[in-house]
């Protein structure tokens, strides 16, 4: 496995290599006035001067490689342009909203991929009785219902009618003693910070926020991971080691937990992967509906004002977290099933 490994370490230069050309690409597709703007902090620059030299000035009218070099070289020292919906470098934009992602992403994957494996498991060792048809119909609903429209109903209901989950991150009066000089921000995430500075009244104010996105994410993922759990459930029950382990007299609960269930997470690992990866980079829509000020509210801002280095910016987050939880993915494999060799 040390070997599989130090192989995709040593893949992953050609790799991001190729996905700085694509993102340069999609750059070059727009005209030096376009791209300008990535250059421009303040819109005033562009009043009584001259746009060509600008153009001039940074080079946009140079040769294709030459463009791309500084670009790149511009990427490893972390700058990505300026964004014109965040009033802000691209980087400091990400890196400011990447903590209420990271947030978000680790309250829901525990909680979605942990009750989906369950009532995957569940509904397959209950195949066809009536429990089984219940976790289907709700896991069909769920699935087939939009994300923007359960996260409206869970905010109309829950805090529209109820008034228990509100939007945002935090209250008004939690986000001032937040921002006060009283409070250290260590991460960024207001839970643990909560909990690092002692004030339990912002981690509860937190938790109140975090709930309502939590729910949205959970039912449409539940749905669609305790499918693919059910299903390789059933295919693992059905074979032949499985009824020989039954026929030696082991317990069910050793057959189900032990032999089947561990055998059987395999595609469900696979589908997880780019759950884990849609969470981290940032849910567009949960994020929108609920006012959460994470990646993927910010790139909904981005795309609506055509702010191109924003997109980029994104894009090439999303490009390097896609690499790494694909190869955290890959050696999983090997970590749940030992018979698959990665050497």
């Amino acid at each position: 496995m040390i070997n599989y490994i130090l192989r995709r370490l040593l893949i992953l230069p050609f790799i991001l290599f190729g996905v700085t050309i694509l993102i340069f690409s999609m750059i070059m597709m727009l005209g030096p006035y376009q791209r300008l703007s990535t250059y421009i902090e303040d819109p005033s620059q562009l009043k009584g001067g001259d746009v060509d030299q600008l153009i001039t000035k940074y080079g946009l009218d140079d040769p294709w490689y030459e463009q791309y070099g500084r670009w790149v070289s511009g990427v490893l020292q972390g700058d990505l342009g300026w964004s014109e919906s965040a009033g802000q470098p691209v980087t400091e934009a990400i890196a400011s909203r990447f903590p209420a992602t990271f947030e978000l992403a680790i309250f829901a994957v525990i909680p979605v991929v942990m009750g989906g494996i369950w009532l995957g498991v569940l509904s397959a060792v209950h195949h066809n009785d009536k429990l089984d048809h219940t976790i289907r119909i709700f896991s069909t609903i769920g699935w087939s219902f939009p994300t923007f429209v359960f996260g409206l109903l869970v905010l109309m209901v829950f805090y529209g009618i109820l008034g228990w989950f509100p939007p945002g991150r935090l209250d008004n009066w939690a986000l001032t003693v937040v921002m006060s000089d009283g409070f250290t921000e260590y991460t960024g995430m207001h839970v643990l910070d909560g909990i690092l500075n002692g004030n339990f009244d912002i981690v509860v104010n937190s938790f109140r926020h975090l709930i309502g996105p939590i729910f949205t994410l959970a039912i449409v993922w539940w749905s669609f991971i305790l499918r693919i759990t059910r299903s390789s459930m059933l295919e693992t029950l059905s074979k032949d080691y499985i009824r020989t382990a039954r026929a030696k007299g082991v317990s069910e609960n050793v057959v189900i937990n032990k032999h089947a269930r561990r055998n059987a997470l395999i595609p469900v690992v696979t589908v997880a992967g780019p759950m884990v990866l849609g969470l981290l980079g940032g849910v567009v829509i949960t994020e929108t509906v609920f006012g959460y000020r994470g990646l993927g509210q910010y790139a909904a801002q981005a795309a609506a004002q055509l702010d191109y280095s924003g997109i980029l910016g994104v894009a090439m987050y999303f490009s390097f977290l896609l690499i790494l939880i694909n190869l955290l993915v890959d050696v999983s494999y090997a970590v749940i099933d030992p018979r698959i060799r990665l050497e």
